[in-house]
């Protein structure tokens, strides 16, 4: 008897990951080289800026260009042997990352959290409100500011009294730690201000759960990521060859 073979859902950014790493190896963009604007891509392939964004930290990782914040996108230089990419590697990663796109996580996150941080508002303990305070006051003590992010929401998640709900707040969080598209995209944008930025919006945010106001936790919290979404999508550079 036949059998079917699995069907590998592709995802868009990888799509256009793959024609813009074709093209870069066909010689349409040679070394040295910046690559169109990213609204220029976005508008000759039809997609969001957001996917292009995703696309070219993807092509960033895997050794075919070169992002330069403030300057542009520009094709790296091909390896010894003439070819571009990153070498073959005999060491498999230990985990599978995962391919999903950072604003369709940030997006899910969107559409979650507000409402998240308002049952908190209403239903956490006392003891689960001091977890979220200690969190938040560690992030200002730390040289790593980005555990205690993760320690403020999932102590928001943990107060929200509906453990479906945490339970898919902290996957989340999961598939976000394993994104290596998400793990560049935050190197070149999450600077030390950004932090600090971020940490006045968790002010609000806390605030508003102490006070035990759940329209102003959720309004928070949708600022803040909105926020967050808006970092991420600064341009890396304008201008570019057409």
């Amino acid at each position: 008897m036949s059998t079917f073979q699995a069907v590998a859902v592709t995802r868009l950014y990888r799509m256009i990951a793959d024609q813009i790493a074709g093209r870069i190896r066909a010689g349409d963009f040679p070394a040295g080289t910046r690559l169109p604007a990213e609204r220029d891509l976005a508008e000759q392939l039809q997609v969001s800026r957001a996917s292009i964004r995703e696309a070219l930290i993807a092509l960033e990782i895997e050794g075919y260009v070169e992002v330069r914040v403030g300057t542009g996108v520009f094709v790296a230089m091909p390896r010894e042997d003439g070819k571009y990419g990153l070498p073959p590697s005999a060491d498999a990663p230990a985990a599978e990352p995962t391919d999903i796109g950072p604003f369709d996580l940030l997006e899910t996150r969107l559409l979650l959290e507000p409402e998240c941080v308002s049952l908190a508002a209403q239903r956490g303990s006392p003891a689960q409100i001091a977890a979220i305070q200690a969190a938040h006051a560690g992030m200002s003590l730390t040289d790593s500011p980005g555990a205690h992010d993760r320690a403020f929401h999932g102590a928001i998640a943990d107060a929200c009294g509906n453990a479906a709900l945490a339970a898919a707040i902290s996957h989340i969080w999961q598939l976000s730690i394993a994104s290596p598209v998400f793990s560049r995209l935050e190197k070149h944008f999450v600077t030390t201000q950004v932090w600090q930025t971020a940490q006045q919006e968790h002010d609000r945010i806390l605030a508003a759960i102490v006070d035990r106001d759940p329209i102003r936790a959720r309004h928070a919290m949708h600022d803040h990521l909105v926020g967050i979404l808006a970092r991420l999508r600064e341009d890396f550079g304008s201008g570019g060859i057409r």
